[in-house]
């Protein structure tokens, strides 16, 4: 499905408004997050990035991982839905296993490291902290939105 820009005429839906990235919450057995600091600012996030037009959300997020972290993972259920109101982000999250590869940097990543929940909670923004939470729970798939900085409440 495609969403378009409004710019308050209705015959110029042309220009999508929305573009959608997809993200690994990988989840070793002993309960650590797979998190990398990115390369462009600094922050540490989980890995991801930007789907590609042709391919699927699981493939999309099997291609991120391992351009990120050098992990290979097989991919399980979506835990989240994040919207980034401020940018037009539309973000999949799915529960992934990490079944080979070994941890390394990238051109994205400066990076790579397993983190316990509270390590996430301490080092990661809240808009991306969440994501890896929301993750170690089964009653998702969670709906959030939030501004780039932080969660926004739900509106009736």
């Amino acid at each position: 499905m495609l969403l378009y820009m409004s710019t308050g005429s209705p015959q110029d839906k042309s220009t999508p408004l929305h573009s959608v990235s997809v993200a690994g919450a990988v989840l070793r057995e002993d309960g650590r997050l797979l998190a990398i600091r990115r390369a462009d600012n600094g922050t540490w996030e989980l890995p991801g990035g930007v789907l590609e037009l042709t391919e699927s959300p699981e493939a999309g997020v099997r291609r991120e991982v391992l351009e990120e972290t050098g992990i290979e993972v097989e991919v399980n259920e979506l835990t989240g839905v994040y919207k980034n109101t401020s940018r037009g982000i539309v973000a999949l999250v799915f529960r992934c296993k990490p079944s080979g590869g070994t941890e390394r940097t990238s051109e994205e990543s400066t990076a790579v490291a397993w983190l316990t929940p509270a390590e996430i909670s301490e080092q990661m923004a809240e808009v991306f902290a969440i994501r890896l939470l929301d993750a170690l729970d089964d009653a998702g798939p969670h709906v959030r939105s939030h501004d780039g900085r932080h969660l926004l409440r739900a509106s009736a």
